[in-house]
């Protein structure tokens, strides 16, 4: 019998690992929506302290539109819809959206 001799090869392998891309969730104001309840929101959703949830409530109110996190995809996805099924079950219009971060 022959002896067969195997050259085993040290193979590399390396795995990438890619960041995931981030959302900016961010709420919109309307005509309709309380004060109070959009603090609520903050509080309850993006675990705000009081005096920041009104900070940012009122950002909302002047300019329209604020930031209220930066997460990665399906965090974000799943806070834009507890945020609108919330103001839908409180009878609210509050829109909430999503937006690739920068």
């Amino acid at each position: 019998m022959s002896k067969v001799l195997i050259k085993l090869k040290k193979i590399k392998t390396q795995a990438k690992i890619k960041k995931p891309e981030f959302y900016e969730v961010i709420l919109l104001n309307d005509d309709f929506t309380t004060m109070e309840f959009v603090v609520k929101v903050l509080q309850l959703f993006f675990h705000m302290t009081k005096p920041t949830a009104n900070k940012i409530m009122l950002k909302i109110h002047n300019d329209g539109s604020a930031v209220c996190g930066v997460y990665p995809y399906e965090v974000a996805e799943t806070k834009v819809m507890e945020v609108i099924n919330f103001a839908k079950q409180n009878q609210y219009p509050l829109k909430c959206i999503m937006k690739k971060s920068i």
